[in-house]
């Protein structure tokens, strides 16, 4: 029998119950195509589905993760517009239980398997979708940033955070970065952020308001949320938007009332989704907004102006040392299990 070894957890847990399981090798149905696996990038929302705390719940013994780069070896009935041979990444969009990517060889609906510009590696291609097509959607059609604002990005050293900037720039915007760690300071001006404020020795609304001339910023992008939103409601621009994308401080959110009145700002809470569809919540595709994504994204991987930042490699065989250390936050950048 052809086997692959594939990553599955039978109980919710720390990274303990991720396994490395020998399983058959998977045939493509109706709209599949099955990946050689090369590189498979990690994501917060892994943590959060091994845990249980996730928007979708797994059967078990369940597969797991989003995103990963390789070469298309079968198709599914159905399958158009990508042939054997294909180098392609998984975007997300996809149940993580039935489609999970961490393993050698996956399958993907063929929408989801989007080939990918030449000049980038496996790793630097299995860590493209979440980061940039999350940042997109928020800065276009939910803020409709213009060139030239501002947008706050705050606990920027992540994945999505990072991305986050990089889009922003490509889209002429200007950037302000937040992190805990004056360390990293540094790294996020290499990175492209204009400027960079820490958190831990300054004053967030007042940096804001003199990095912008007094007006606040007119985008604050945010995956913490908990107590923090009456201070990013400080630092926002009149008539700007606040866009939560997590809730790393907490799914209880402190809302400032008097203040929202005052600075008539917008709150938007966003998952990306609502964009790329996601069949197990219900959600359908936005496939003119996930077209123009793409094509917009992949002109600026292959000209440069986006290259995802892989903060560290871990074989898959070490997949639960590579999910302690995404829980450790410590990296700058993505982490990548190569196969």
């Amino acid at each position: 029998m052809d086997t692959a070894k594939v990553v599955r957890f039978h109980q919710f847990g720390g990274p303990e119950v991720l396994r490395v399981e020998d399983l058959p090798r998977p045939e493509p149905k109706q709209g599949e195509v099955r990946i050689d696996v090369k590189a498979i990038g990690l994501n917060r929302a892994e943590v959060l589905f091994r845990t249980g705390a996730y928007f979708e719940q797994p059967q078990f013994p369940s597969l797991i993760g989003v995103e990963a780069s390789g070469i298309v070896d079968a198709l599914g009935p159905g399958v158009k517009g990508i042939k054997v041979g294909d180098k392609v990444s998984v975007a997300t969009g996809q149940s993580m239980g039935r489609y999970g990517t961490y393993g050698e060889s996956v399958l993907a609906p063929v929408e989801n398997a989007i080939p990918y510009p030449s000049n980038l590696t496996a790793e630097e291609a299995a860590s493209v979708w979440v980061q940039y097509l999350t940042a997109w959607f928020a800065f276009t059609d939910v803020a409709n940033l213009q060139a030239g604002q501002h947008v706050l990005i705050t606990a920027a050293t992540g994945g999505v955070g990072l991305g986050a900037i990089q889009i922003a720039k490509a889209l002429g915007e200007l950037t302000i970065a937040t992190t805990r760690t004056a360390s990293k300071k540094q790294a996020l001006l290499a990175a492209g952020a204009d400027h960079v404020i820490v958190t831990s020795a300054e004053d967030l609304p007042a940096r804001v308001k003199e990095i912008t001339g007094g007006k606040g910023a007119e985008l604050i992008f945010d995956p913490v949320a908990g107590k923090t939103l009456p201070t990013l409601a400080d630092a926002v621009a009149w008539g700007g938007n606040i866009i939560l994308y997590g809730a790393l401080g907490g799914v209880e959110v402190t809302y400032p009332l008097l203040t929202g009145f005052a600075r008539n700002f917008g709150l938007h809470t966003y998952l990306v989704y609502n964009f790329c569809g996601l069949p197990t919540l219900g959600l359908l595709r936005n496939k003119a907004a996930f077209d123009r994504a793409v094509k917009f994204i992949n002109a600026n991987l292959a000209s440069g102006k986006l290259k995802p930042v892989i903060a560290r490699t871990f074989p898959l065989a070490k997949v639960q040392e590579a999910h302690r250390y995404m829980e450790s936050d410590e990296q700058l950048g993505k982490i990548v299990l190569t196969v």
